[in-house]
């Protein structure tokens, strides 16, 4: 043992360079996961901060069980007033209203406002800047509302009253929880809430004195009642710990198999030093565990340089997510992340990287202590590959191709099927395996000859030199390939599953919608909008609905929320017949959504029972069935305009009209009206659209993590190719070659290898994307987002580029007599 040590402090010591040189992938694969450690403590901590507390004044807490039909209000409030020892009940309140920022306009992303009481010591909402709102006339909002409107304390913002009229109000404060899946979450004083929308509902009762017995007999069954202490120890909710981990594991297992690769190449350099060790009387054992201890040590410092670096990574991921809008989605922006490290992350990087630095040695270092004394002492040019060992590797690699062939057939033939799914997933496992694992020797080579043959005609004979150095060196390039190969295939599967399937979903979608829906924000009566919404020049059919929510109990007798909506018969199946539904709808019958038919056994022909209606239930014959999309998402249709207010327009277009017209001109009409929506179907396009897009971004952006790692093996691979080519360089340079020309030569390497793991890897992900498709019953023409696919591969190319920068360098340094005189 001291013998390997004293071997590992050697090498150390007289090449640290191509020591350490393994450990560059493990630095950036540690960074990645600090990165993620550190962002998920930020956004959880800030989640943590901004959540809501229970004052020190608050003795117990009295809230519903969970899954119970319980409800809590004023009544049970009064029963807890009156429980012995209790000297005040203070409600958790909250109502919904409408932010009106968009233009002065509601838009339905609705707020959901905390109901303060503007007392000392009775506050419970955090503020991150400024204070807490006074009992009327002000409101505190969420950072991310804030953020994204601009908004500082002592701005004026409109509110909309329980009428729907505008409402002047003063932001006194900024809190420090974010929003709620982009609902703006504010903070509102009980005078300003008595002027909302609705009435408050009750989260939980903060209860001052008292007994817990007492108050639990009070409240009643279907109540709990907890201590202050108990509530506040309760872990939160912490969803967001564990969302970047993945991606940084994943980015972590990269940088393994780098440095694997890695150690392989640099144990190949110092062969000849290993077998006059052996010949000298050294045993296989203490040169393996020189070879780990080494690794050990390469490891540690990588994960300490990983570990400093990982606050800064943090740091820049924050504010893309800030840029591409993923960090408002997520309920927290302008996240700051400390730069440097704790104690425990710092060791956290270390022992990490130190114990995967050593796992990626073990197999390298044994395969190096195994080759014979002689053998090693051969040069590399003298060497020959045992035919027998490729022929095999060659065999199974096709067995293992034919078999992830046969999966994927198998997985088609099964199409619709839970086991077609595995079938496609077992394929592409061994077809990665097959392909880049043990035929990677083959193929990699293969592709940049193919590469650089293409580019030889532009770009010079530097580029067939840069193909034959790719040929020269199979396993090594393959190792460094297939990192980036497989990013780039995750990348592309994601991208074009996620796009094909939104492309059906638009094109092959047999459900018919409104072309627009005209309704008020908050529920309330449309009045004064059914006009403007009908008449305009765009709309050739509309149809007023008059819509109530009740309570229908299934066979079970479990209520279940029904929305039931009343129409005048003639304009209903006028609407109907331009959808191309046919029903007898008139008095005496009813129409059902086709789920919802299903849910409840109803049967065309058969009467069916409509609870919890004003003035008792109705029972009619059903007539027909709709899809839920056809009335935006109605249960129930009777024939009877009078059974609510109206509440929904539904609009059918003219062919070739606007949407965006109708829109405004139906906005310009109702000033007076700024919570009535129009929303047409484009909208819903967009914003699908938009969610779509953010979830590619936020992919590409975390699999880039272990894009990133991987591009790092390219930098050492080159690293130890220019170290192995040093007379080889020198020679060119004697014949004439120019130092930009052989750092061209250098780049043009990095470039190679880039597009072989960028474009094998695209084309590995689209036919698996593809693939999965089919497996799911589903035969479409595959369909991306392609800009931030070339976008995201145009970076690849460029951090090759930049990896290659260093080794570029060196061989540039390389002079002609020093060069051809190593050896």
């Amino acid at each position: 043992m001291p013998t390997s040590l004293r071997l590992a402090v050697a090498e150390f010591r007289n090449r640290p360079g191509r020591a350490v040189l393994p450990g560059v992938a493990l630095v950036v694969g540690v960074a990645c996961l600090l990165a993620a450690l550190m962002l998920s403590d930020a956004m959880v901590r800030a989640t943590d901060d901004g959540t809501p507390v229970v004052p020190e004044s608050v003795d117990l807490v009295v809230r519903p069980v969970y899954d119970s039909d319980a409800v809590l209000d004023q009544t049970t409030a009064d029963r807890v007033a009156h429980a012995a020892g209790v000297t005040q009940v203070h409600p958790v309140r909250e109502v919904r209203t409408d932010l009106l920022l968009d233009g002065g306009r509601a838009n339905d992303r609705r707020a959901t406002a905390d109901v303060e009481l503007d007392r000392d010591g009775l506050r419970r909402v955090p503020i991150l800047e400024g204070r807490s709102p006074g009992s009327d006339g002000e409101i505190a909002i969420d950072r991310v509302t804030a953020y994204e409107h601009g908004l500082k304390p002592g701005g004026a913002v409109k509110l909309a009253d329980a009428a729907g009229k505008p409402l002047d109000v003063v932001v006194r404060g900024i809190t420090k929880r974010g929003s709620l899946g982009e609902e703006p979450r504010i903070v509102v004083g009980e005078g300003l809430a008595a002027k909302l929308d609705g009435t408050p509902r009750f989260q939980s009762l903060h209860v001052v004195g008292g007994d817990l017995d007492a108050v639990a007999q009070a409240a009643g069954a279907g109540f709990r009642v907890d201590t202050r202490a108990s509530v506040v120890a309760e872990p939160p909710n912490n969803d967001l710990a564990v969302m970047l981990l993945p991606f940084s594991i994943l980015a972590l297992a990269t940088s393994v198999f780098v440095a694997s690769a890695t150690y392989r190449a640099v144990y190949a350099q110092r062969q000849r030093h290993t077998a006059l060790l052996r010949c000298l009387g050294a045993h296989r054992g203490p040169l393996v565990w020189a070879n780990l201890f080494e690794a050990l040590l390469t490891g540690a410092v990588a994960g300490a340089v990983g570990a400093v670096l990982g606050g800064s990574v943090a740091w820049l991921l924050a504010r893309l997510f800030d840029t591409t809008g993923l960090s408002a989605l997520l309920g927290a922006v302008e996240l700051s992340p400390p730069l440097l490290p704790t104690v425990g992350q710092l060791v956290i990087g270390v022992v990490t990287a130190s114990a995967l630095s050593a796992f990626a040695a073990v197999r390298p270092a044994l395969a190096a202590a195994r080759i014979s004394p002689l053998a090693a002492l051969r040069t590399s040019e003298g060497q020959t590959s045992d035919q027998a060992v490729v022929r095999r590797r060659r065999v199974f690699g096709i067995t293992l191709v034919a078999a992830a062939a046969a999966m994927a057939a198998l997985a088609v033939l099964f199409n619709g099927s839970l086991p077609a799914i595995f079938l496609v997933l077992f394929s592409g496992i061994t077809a990665v395996f097959g392909l880049f694992g043990v035929l990677g020797p083959v193929i990699v080579p293969a592709l940049g000859r193919i590469f650089g043959s293409v580019a030889s005609r532009f770009g010079g004979a530097q580029w067939k030199l840069a193909a034959a150095e790719v040929r020269r060196v199979p396993q090594r390039s393959a190792s460094v390939a297939m990192p980036l190969l497989l990013a780039a295939a995750m990348v592309t599967f994601f991208a074009v599953t996620v796009g094909s399937a939104q492309r059906m979903e638009d094109e092959f979608s047999n459900e018919p919608k409104p072309d627009a829906v005209v309704v008020d924000s908050g529920g309330r009566a449309l009045d004064g909008g059914v006009g403007a919404a009908a008449d305009r020049p765009e709309a050739a059919s509309t149809v007023v609905v008059h819509g109530i929510d009740v309570q229908q109990r299934d066979v079970d007798g479990f209520g279940f929320p029904t929305q039931v909506v009343g129409a005048d018969p003639d304009r209903m199946r006028e609407w109907l017949t331009r959808q191309n539904v046919n029903a007898d709808f008139k008095t005496g019958t009813v129409l059902l959504n086709e789920w919802y038919a299903e849910r409840f056994g109803a049967q065309l022909g058969r009467p069916f029972t409509v609870e919890g209606l004003p003035g008792g239930p109705r029972t009619a014959t059903v007539v027909g069935t709709f899809t839920g999309s056809l009335l935006d998402d109605a249960d129930v249709v009777l024939p009877d305009p009078g059974l609510a207010p109206p509440s929904k327009v539904l609009v059918s277009f003219r062919p070739g009209a606007d949407p965006a017209a109708y829109q405004e001109g139906v906005r310009a009409s109702l000033t007076g009206s700024p919570t009535v929506l129009v929303k047409t179907k484009a909208d819903e396009s967009a914003q699908s659209q938009r969610y779509l897009d953010l979830g590619i971004v936020m992919l590409m952006v975390l699999l880039g993590l272990s894009v990133a790692v991987a591009v790092t093996g390219i930098g050492t691979a080159l690293t130890i190719s220019v170290q192995e080519r040093r007379k080889e360089l020198a020679l060119r340079r004697a014949l004439g070659v120019t130092k930009g020309g052989l750092q061209g030569g250098v780049v043009a390497e990095a470039v190679l290898l880039a597009l072989v793991g960028v474009l094998g890897g695209g084309v590995f992900g689209l036919v698996y994307a593809e693939l999965t498709l089919a497996a799911i019953g589903v035969f479409a023409w595959p369909t991306a987002a392609v800009l931030p696919l070339l976008v995201g591969g145009a970076g690849v190319v460029v951090l090759a580029v930049v990896a290659a920068f260093g080794p570029a360098r060196g061989a540039s340094r390389i002079r002609p007599a020093a060069g051809l005189a190593a050896g």
